[in-house]
């Protein structure tokens, strides 16, 4: 295998957990569920763990307590904006859901970031926010759309985060532009089918899957999720808000 390490674009992970269990997963961009969590998670400064500002769409709480002003504030600690999104099966009115989105996105769009966004039964009305109000460094994560959905979305620039899950959809695989793609595993709600070996960092299966797709090596894809990787940061201009280990890997690519 490469020996660069693994890169997660989107796992959930307790920012309670002690830096020494974080280190040997590799690279992981961490989502938030709430302005709360996202304070104290990035507070931290982990070698090679990002961590987002999120609000959850599935989550009234957190957009009771969202605040555009302090998502701003917040956002400026990290490279990353995670999770935000839409979710057409949330308790959460969609009405509140798209009024949080749309302020979100005014900031990214004065404030680019790494965004990863949620969109499950909701990938329609996520592509017309974006639309709406296009931004740079929109990550799809676990995208479900269909096949015209996903034009739009390539159209509009966006990357996908692939997991175990999403892997399986070969007809979408051959819809993406392969400079588009990223791994992920959405611990611990995307990996799992892997039992025991579900971690944040594990995306082998993912790697393995998408070289089989493109008739590569597993250590190939891993080269290539480096270099999107390094493209989207310089898009998006904000590698001086990566952990140190991170800008390192990124310069040698």
């Amino acid at each position: 295998m490469s020996a660069l390490p693994p890169l997660d674009l989107h796992a959930h992970v307790d920012p309670a957990i002690d830096p020494r269990e974080l280190t040997p997963l590799g690279v992981v961009f961490a989502a938030t569920r709430s302005l709360d969590e996202a304070d104290e998670a990035t507070k931290r400064t982990d070698e090679q763990t990002v961590w987002g500002v999120g609000c959850h769409p599935g989550l009234i709480g957190a957009h009771k307590a969202f605040e555009p002003e302090r998502f701003a504030s917040l956002v400026g600690r990290t490279a990353f904006a995670s999770e935000v999104g839409l979710d057409g099966k949330s308790r959460v009115p969609l009405s509140t859901q798209q009024a949080t989105l749309d302020a979100v996105l005014q900031i990214l769009q004065k404030t680019p970031r790494i965004t990863s966004l949620h969109s499950y039964a909701a990938t329609a009305e996520l592509i017309q926010a974006l639309e709406r109000r296009p931004i740079v460094g929109a990550v799809l994560h676990w995208w479900l759309g269909d096949d015209a959905l996903t034009r739009r979305a390539v159209d509009l620039g966006c990357f996908f985060s692939i997991n175990a899950s999403s892997v399986r959809r070969t007809e979408l695989l051959g819809l993406i532009p392969s400079d588009r793609l990223l791994t992920e595993t959405d611990h611990p709600f995307g990996d799992r089918t892997l039992g025991r070996e579900a971690r944040p960092g594990n995306v082998a299966n993912v790697e393995q899957e998408l070289a089989r797709f493109s008739e590569t090596s597993a250590a190939a894809v891993r080269a290539a999720m480096w270099t999107n990787l390094a493209s989207l940061v310089s898009q998006v201009a904000c590698g001086s808000l990566l952990p140190r280990a991170i800008r390192r890997q990124l310069v040698a690519i």
